[in-house]
Parts: structure tokens; sequence; C-alpha cells
């Protein structure tokens, strides 16, 4: 039936022979739209609701806490389902036959004395109501005994957990109820309790409309912990949501998500998840089968993950907690410098405020060799532990003074002359030795009364070309970064747009691409300048709330007795750097075992090498276990009875009756070897120790990595 009332011509199933149509119809107006075209429908809120009312309860270090079910610290005995079964019936027909011997009167009438003595004479007459009653009632009373004595020795409550109702309510999804509105977060109680009832109502409105993210949720709550802190005043937060509603505290980027996420992320405890706690014996039951997620608190301790090519240390470590650091910093909660190869797979463009393509043409953004300084003696010291700091003693109490005295010696003259510090073509030129530039030093400086910077030319030039003189190793090195590639970075002329780690104040996402292809020293060289500027930087932040991370995607000819020195540093300055690397052997060896303990998370991925497995089995130590020691001894029956009881005991239990002799010892044993290291961790899959920043440790888990 057409909406005029007529019938259509195509039939219908009623009627499936077609009609003649009727005259001509003329064409009725369609509906207006609602809205305009190709816009989508509004979303729904609900989804949103629901991750942000899910429970996150309080679990142990690197539990993914997002919806998870804490499980007890030591696991139950769990008795073989047919032993189960076979011995809750054998004790039922046990309790039936001691019922029945004393129903029939086979073992006396002693257990009916109680009821003698208790109940008067006037009630033992025959037919009485009262005795009737009585009686039955402590009938009632034995059989329950004995079903209760039966039912202890037949384990039936292990029964009814495991396969009655409560094992049935633990798999039947339950229907969560909205928590009252003083504590449902999507009400911003907080927020009401301070006086803001307007900006707490347009969140809540925004949220239910499905207008809010969860990085709105996570920007406006860290915005909110400002004005607690007195950071930002009340009015202005106020004004800003009523302004802009899930949109106010916008990033400087202005964006408020990523173009694409690859991982799971919790914004509201900050987790990103890397995989899942195998069900293994090695790990602690509590971790077993749980989520593995990590946030800013164990970061705070700085991540190591060392593995071969190929065992998924970018696509299953780095990219997550990239990604992860992004979403933070859009909250404005941290800031992140990500290092690797140019397409190493870092996320892409669009996912960072600044990229710096060193050697690429086409690079927006500069790197300032000098780490934003204006120091001689700071600049020096950083640039120094960059171009030598692999080639100093690696031994612990070492250091790289003689290269910064030197470079101190040329900058500080070079500085106060011409206002700013030497390019790579001058510096090399300084370093050098050539007289051209030195004596333009010198004559700039005389006469300026500045003779504390003529003294240290003069040293400098009286030391050059002496023996045990570094400045020729700098300048080798610094010829590194004098190449035609990079002939357009490194500028301090003021001409291009140098990016400096000195930023990290500010919420800011980095990603610096090295030109790994032809330029392999120069990409090591200029790995431990940003990580020398990073430990320099975050150390002299005056807002230390923002969380900064470094992440380093491949840390070979990084690691020198400065870096390792500053890493342990990051955890008191709000601080963390992952790094990676394909073996142990690319560290010193004096240094292996500081760098080891210098990072509170420890990874070794499959495919590890047992050398390598021998250095982390060693900073993992050992723990006290309990050795078990069962020998069994078949028992041969000699007699016709003591064979039928065998044959029921082996269709009952499954097994041979047997004599069995177990001896319990404590032993010592590494939580796990070098061998299991390198030949029991499956593809895909880690060991993983976990530290956060309060002390807190998880010993070592295998964790699968493509969960």
């Amino acid at each position: 039936m057409d909406s005029d009332g007529t019938q259509d011509a195509r039939g219908t199933h009623a009627n499936p022979v077609p009609r003649p149509a009727g005259p001509p119809r003329m064409p009725s107006t369609p509906p207006r739209p609602s809205e305009a075209p190709g816009v989508p429908p509004r979303p729904d809120g609900s989804a949103f609701l629901s991750w942000l009312r899910a429970p996150r309860p309080d679990a142990l270090p690197g539990v993914w806490r997002f919806g998870h079910r804490p499980r007890p610290e030591e696991e139950p005995e769990l008795i073989p389902a047919r032993q189960l079964i076979s011995g809750a019936v054998i004790a039922f027909l046990v309790g039936w036959l001691v019922w029945s011997l004393l129903w029939n009167g086979y073992l006396g009438g002693w257990w009916l004395l109680p009821l003698y003595a208790m109940i008067p004479d006037s009630w033992a007459q025959p037919h009485s109501f009262g005795s009737v009653v009585v009686v039955y009632a402590y009938y009632v009373l034995i059989a329950l005994i004995i079903m209760i004595g039966v039912g202890r020795l037949g384990r039936w409550g292990e029964i009814w957990r495991r396969y009655g109702p409560p094992a049935w309510n633990r798999t039947a999804p339950r229907a969560e109820r909205p928590p009252v509105p003083e504590q449902d977060p999507v009400e911003w109680p907080q927020l009401r309790a301070a006086g803001a009832e307007d900006a707490a109502e347009r969140l809540a409105t925004e949220a239910r409309s499905g207008l809010m993210r969860d990085v709105d949720h996570a920007r406006i709550a860290r915005a909110w912990q400002g004005v607690r802190t007195g950071r930002h005043t009340l009015a202005a937060f106020t004004g800003a949501v009523l302004r802009d509603g899930a949109a106010a505290c916008l990033h400087p980027s202005g964006e408020r998500d990523l173009p694409a996420r690859l991982a799971r992320h919790d914004l509201v405890t900050g987790q990103v998840r890397l995989g899942t706690a195998a069900d293994d014996p090695r790990n602690p039951y509590a971790y077993r089968g749980a989520g593995l997620g990590l946030g800013t608190d164990l970061l705070g301790t700085s991540l190591l993950a060392v593995g071969p090519a190929g065992s998924g240390k970018t696509s299953h470590v780095v990219q997550p907690l990239a990604e992860s650091l992004c979403l933070h910093a859009l909250a404005g909660r941290a800031a992140v410098v990500v290092v690797g190869a140019a397409g190493a797979g870092l996320g892409p463009v669009d996912s960072y405020d600044v990229v710096v393509r060193i050697g690429h043409p086409e690079s927006v953004y500069d790197l300032d060799l000098y780490g934003g300084s204006g120091d001689p003696d700071e600049a020096a010291a950083v640039l120094a532990e960059a171009l030598v700091g692999d080639l100093a003693d690696p031994h612990p109490g070492s250091d790289s003074r003689r290269s910064t005295t030197v470079l101190a010696q040329l900058l500080g003259p070079f500085r106060a002359v011409h206002g700013r510090f030497p390019s790579v073509p001058e510096l090399r030129q300084l370093l050098d030795g050539s007289p051209g530039p030195l004596d333009e030093l010198r004559t700039a400086l005389q006469g300026s009364g500045q003779d504390s910077l003529l003294r240290e030319l003069d040293a400098r030039q009286r030391q050059s070309g002496h023996p045990g003189d570094v400045a020729a190793v700098l300048a080798d090195r610094v010829a590194l970064l004098d190449r035609p590639a990079f002939a357009g970075f490194f500028d301090t002329s003021g001409q291009s747009k140098p990016f400096s780690l000195k930023a990290l104040d500010h919420p800011v996402r980095v990603r610096i691409d090295l030109p790994e292809r032809g330029h392999a020293d120069a990409s090591r060289m200029l790995a431990r300048l940003v990580l020398a500027q990073f430990t320099a930087s975050v150390a002299v932040r005056e807002d230390r709330s923002l969380f900064a991370c470094l992440v380093l995607d491949d840390a070979t000819g990084v690691v020198t007795p400065e870096a390792v020195r500053g890493i342990q540093r990051l955890r008191s300055a709000n601080a963390g750097a992952v790094l990676t690397l394909r073996t142990l052997d690319d560290v010193p060896r004096p240094l292996r075992g500081p760098l080891l303990g210098s990072a509170g998370c420890r990874m070794a991925l499959s495919g590890l090498t047992p050398w390598d497995g021998q250095d982390f089995a060693e900073v993992w130590g050992k723990e006290w276990t309990e050795a078990r020691d069962v020998t069994d001894r078949q028992i041969i029956a000699e007699t016709p009875a003591g064979k039928a009881v065998h044959m029921l005991r082996r269709v009952i239990t499954g097994k041979a009756p047997t004599a069995r002799a177990v001896t319990v010892r404590q032993v010592e044993r590494e939580r796990w070897s070098a061998s299991e290291l390198a030949h029991g961790v499956p593809p895909g899959h880690a060991v993983l120790s976990l530290t956060n920043v309060n002390g807190e440790h998880a010993p070592p888990l295998l964790v699968d990595l493509r969960d």
C-alpha cells in the first residue's frame, strides 16, 4: 500500500499475481531531511560511558587494570575431575550405608539415647503428635550430620563451586548497574565538590551525547589537576569548559586524537597493553592469564629491551609505547622524543608535532647541535659526550673531561665574538688548529676586556699538536657531520628551525629520523647527542609534573659511562628512557651490569643468545623454591581380595595402586637460567621484569606479545 492508499502493481505475498496499474499518480513530496546530505549520524555515547565506568581495581605492577579480575596469590589445589566425582559418589554411598545400618539397628540403639534423654515420658505415647515431630526432627538432624561429614570427605563443596551455579554466574555476563552520581566518573564529582556545577554538567552532557573521547577526558582531568595544584585558576578552567565543552584545554597542535591507533590504550590508568602473561608454571599464579600493561609509573624507571632482529622490538614494544606517549602528550601529561632510523615504523608523521629528518632535504626542522644551551661549558660537555663518549674508558668513574675542556676552550671565545656557537665547518676548522680562525678570534678578543677567554684560547694553542691532544680525534668525529648530505643541517645562524630538547617543558611530540644508510657512525653519534641532551635537559626542568620520555629504537653504540649515569638520574626528574638492543655485545663489557641495574624494567625477547641470557640471569638473581622428589612403587597384591581392591582403585582413580614416597626440600635456583632464556622462550614471547617508581617490582614474567 502506497502513501496515497493505492495498491502497488507489483503485488504482495498474499496476492503474488500483478494487477493492472491504475491511472497515473502524482509523485508525492519526499520528507525534508533532518540533516545535511553526507553528514553521518551522531555517535552514541554508550561505548564511551561503558569504557569510563569499567572497573579498574588496584593490581600488581604491570597488570592491565581495565576490567581486571584479581586472582589469589597462591594457586589453589586442583583435583582432577574424575577423582573428584568418583570420591563424591563413594562418599555418598558411605553415608547412605551408615544411615542404613543405623536405621535398621545393625549398629545398636545407642544413637537414640540423646532423644530418650531429652523428651518427656508423656511424648512417648503411641500416635502422639509431639513425639512424631520430635522423633522425625531428630532423624533429620542425624542424617544432616552424616551428610555434612561425608560431604566434607567427598569435597561436595568443590563440585558445587566448579560445576554448580557459582560457575554459571562467573561465565554469564553481568549487567553493570550505573554507579550513584557521587561516584559516577561521568558526572565529574570532583568538579561538583569544588563548586563547578555548570562545568561538570556541560562535560557530562558531552559524554552522554558521544562528543567526548578518552583523550578529552584525560586532558580535562590533567587541566583540573593543574587547578588543584594552583597552576591554573578555577575561573579560567570553568570558562574554557563552558565555552568549548569536551574540546577545552586543547593541545597546542589542536589535535584531539591520533590519526590511527594500533595498540590498546587506557588513558584513565595511563597504560598501554603489550600482551598477556602466559599461563606458565614459571609465572606467579596471580599474573597468569592477566593482561600486561605499561604506564608512566613503570617507564619512569626506564626500559631496556634486548632481542635479535625480527623478534618484535619495534612492532611489539617501541611502536605501542611511542603511540601511548603521544596520546599522553595530547592529554597534556607527557613530552616524548622518539629516535630511530628513517622508515623504522615509528608511527605516521601526523602523530607528531615536530619531525626532524636529518639528512633529508625536505625536512622542516633542524637539530640544535648544542641543545639550546647558552652556556659554553654545558654545551661542551654535551657535545663531547656525543663525539667521543664511546671512546672513554667504560669503567665506572671514567669520563670525557679532557674532550669537554678542549671544546669549552673554543666555544667560549667563539660565542663571545660572534654571539652564537660555531657551525659544523667552523668547529672543524677550530679543532684542526688552523691558524686563521684562531687568529681572528684572538684579534676580536683583544681590547674587549675578556682576559679569561684569551687565556683559554692561548691554552688551546699551546696544547694543539702535542701528544695526547684529543682535538684531532674530535675533529675526525666532527668531520662525520661535515658531509654534503648534512650541509643544510646543524645551522647556528638562525636561518633554519632548529629543535632543542629544552622544549621538553611542554607536552610536545617529537620524532627524529637518523640517516642510517651510509652514515652509520654519524647516526650513532647523533643518537648519543640526543641522549646526552635529553638527560641534561630533563634535570633542569621547572615543571617536573610533566613526564618526559626518550624512546631510542636502536641504542647500538649509544651506551657510555656518562649515559648510564644519566639514565640513573632520570627517575628523580620524572623522566624515563626506552632503549632497545639487538645484543648486549653492543655494550662494553664493564657497562653491561650497570646498564641492566639502571633500568628498572628489563625485557629479554625470544632468540636471545646464551651469553646475553647469562647477564639477564645474573641481574634477576635466584629464589628459594620447593623441590619435590617423588618416588612411586607399584603395589603387587598377593590375595584375591587384595587384587579385587586394587582393581576397584584402578577403576576409580584410573591409576595402578602405588606406594608413593615424597621428599620435599628448599633449594635456591635461578629465576630464569641462561639456557631457558636462549631456548625456552617461544617466538613472539618475551621475559619481562618490572619496577615502578615507588619501588614495587614484579618478578620475570613470560609474556605473549602477540595477544
